[in-house]
């Protein structure tokens, strides 16, 4: 009998956090990842970071830069893993045409949000940014915490029944 196979459906793989700390995000777009297999399975390990990556405009294509997917031991002997590599994102032409006019003209950054799994496919969340600066980021963190504290107040006023 044979087993059958484990799907890789529906789950998150990584989450860029520092992002959302470091840039005002405007815009979210969903874009497929041009993988090879040593780095599917490296992927369903748990085996990524991209803290520092960033996605590029080049020649009309949209290219993921940075991001580092460690392979595994057991990857293929005849395959030279670079995990640093530039992987292509796949998007439609009318939404690489919209991306490349707002960075070229309005001065974005392309930003990698979330690595996630849609069906047996790899997706990434890329976000159109503008940095934050140093009075921002104090703003931001001032409300998480006054946020935090409001939802101690309630909890301690109405205790659960």
């Amino acid at each position: 009998m044979n087993k059958p196979k484990a799907k890789a459906t529906g789950g998150t793989i990584a989450l860029n956090k520092r992002a959302r700390h470091e840039y005002h995000i405007d815009e979210r777009h969903e874009a497929g990842l041009a993988l090879q297999g040593w780095e599917v399975k490296a992927l369903r390990a748990g085996r990524l970071n991209f803290g520092d990556a960033y996605a590029l405009i080049k020649g009309g294509e949209l290219y993921l830069f940075g991001a580092s997917i460690t392979p595994l031991i057991s990857a293929s002997t005849h395959v030279v893993a670079d995990d640093r590599r530039t992987r292509k994102l796949l998007l439609h032409r009318e939404e690489i045409d919209k991306l490349i006019g707002e960075v070229e003209r309005k001065g974005y950054t392309l930003i990698p949000l979330a690595l996630y799994w849609k069906g047996r496919h790899v997706k990434i969340e890329i976000g159109l940014a503008r940095g934050k600066q140093e009075h921002d980021k104090r703003a931001s963190e001032k409300e998480r915490d006054w946020d935090r504290e409001k939802q101690r107040v309630l909890r301690a006023k109405n205790p659960p029944a």
